[in-house]
């Protein structure tokens, strides 16, 4: 059995990126969420805003994730307020879904 060790070459994540286009795809969809939910704040009552979190979004449709299904119920009575002013802001969302997180999950 060798014992012999690769060398370990330590990355930035700029290189890390480059060198795996998935996870630059990725790191995008995540900027891209996130801007939605900075775009949709203003109009997310503030003792709600703490209970919401930018999920993935995946092929124009958005994921808000939510910590509990009080928050969930009061956010669907603003979803059409979210998406207009997200389209108006020419986001590629046409469709916001709400999952309750689970703590552990």
């Amino acid at each position: 059995m060798s014992t012999t060790q690769r060398p370990f070459h330590m990355l930035s994540l700029e290189q890390a990126l480059g060198a795996a286009p998935p996870l630059a795809a990725l790191q995008e969809r995540i900027r891209v969420s996130r801007w939605c939910l900075e775009q949709v704040q203003h109009l997310i009552p503030a003792a709600l805003r703490p209970h919401i979190v930018a999920g993935p979004l995946q092929d124009q449709e958005w994921c808000l994730l939510v910590a509990s299904a009080a928050a969930s119920t009061k956010l669907r009575h603003l979803l059409p307020s979210l998406q207009q002013t997200l389209t108006q802001r020419g986001a590629q969302v046409t469709a916001i879904r709400i999952k309750v997180q689970t703590p552990g999950r």
